[in-house]
């Protein structure tokens, strides 16, 4: 096996603003030789690599996507020719990011590899409207899900763990609102759940749409854009009154 010399740092990009970057993730940008980034990785936090070559990876739904063997691949060549490489991930690596597919890439190649953990959408949505995702007597437990199955994957049935959870947040679901409203429904949860839609959170374009479960499915007629979290409990029946006014974006009624 070729000598390796670089590290490989899969890095937490965040919600989007680069302010909330961890002080260690701005570090090794700065540092950084090479960045293999999401697409959803904000313009802000790219050029904090100032020194470095920068290639997109980003996956966006319905659109072209780079493989995932692909990547790991690049992973793996880039460690042997530059001594910092960088993937940068949105959210945090750990969560929805596939970065278990990409760790056992870099075991299997014998490369040095470091996780550097990031703001996931949740915690930056929750913050962003001034509601706790547990509350005392109202939420004791929080999942996070996704309906999105890719090629190959055995179909998990995510509503369960939904309908079971005091508060629930669904990444990667702003598409297929109609569907989750239906199937979650179906199972048991009642039309009158309060539910909240954030897009973008953390940016100044951030859009947050309170609602109930019945009316989801008229989020399609927004037209979103951005990366957006839909976000399902009691804990979100008063967001408009504890909105926090450390980001005053405007809280939008529900799509009528």
């Amino acid at each position: 096996m070729p000598w390796l010399t670089g590290k490989v740092y899969l890095v937490g990009a965040g919600p989007g603003s680069s302010d909330l970057l961890t002080v260690r993730a701005a570090e090794i940008l700065k540092r950084a030789d090479i960045v293999f980034h999401d697409a959803l990785v904000y313009p802000d936090t790219l050029r904090l690599a100032t020194a470095a070559l920068k290639i997109a990876v980003g996956k966006r739904c319905g659109r072209y996507a780079t493989a995932q063997k692909f990547i790991n691949k690049r992973l793996v060549d880039a460690a042997r020719r530059f001594k910092t490489v960088v993937r940068l991930k949105g959210g945090d690596p750990m969560l929805f990011g596939r970065a278990q597919e990409e760790i056992a890439a870099l075991q299997a190649a014998g490369v040095a590899y470091e996780v550097v953990p990031g703001v996931t959408a949740a915690a930056a949505a929750s913050a962003e409207l001034g509601v706790s995702l547990t509350r005392r007597g109202v939420s004791r437990n929080v999942v996070f899900v996704t309906p999105r199955t890719g090629a190959g994957e055995t179909v998990h049935d995510w509503a369960a763990s939904v309908v079971a959870a005091d508060t629930a947040v669904i990444y990667m679901g702003s598409g297929q609102a109609a569907s989750i409203a239906e199937r979650l429904i179906s199972r048991g949860l009642p039309p009158a759940t309060p539910a909240v839609v954030v897009e973008n959170a953390s940016l100044p374009q951030r859009r947050t749409i309170k609602l109930t479960l019945s009316e989801l499915p008229e989020i399609a007629e927004l037209a979103m854009e951005g990366p957006a979290t839909i976000m399902l409990g009691e804990v979100f029946a008063a967001v408009e009154e504890n909105a926090s006014s450390l980001f005053p974006q405007p809280v939008l009624a529900a799509v009528r």
